[in-house]
């Protein structure tokens, strides 16, 4: 499979499931607590950069 077709098939996904009233219900909950939300920004920075790593190590450092 190639790296777009998953690429879009994730995006699809989190579409779906963002549109859940549960997801919905609960990002409504964490933007209303503060707390809740820094545990949430640090969550998703972490995961953000966890992927990035994996990336990396998937595809490899390209050099230009």
């Amino acid at each position: 499979m190639s790296a777009i077709r998953i690429a879009v098939t994730v995006v699809s996904a989190a579409i779906t499931v963002s549109r859940h009233p549960v997801v919905r219900a609960g990002i409504q909950a964490v933007t209303t607590n503060p707390q809740a939300r820094e545990t949430a920004i640090n969550v998703t920075r972490s995961a953000a950069y966890n992927a990035g790593v994996i990336a990396r190590h998937v595809l490899g450092r390209r050099t230009r």
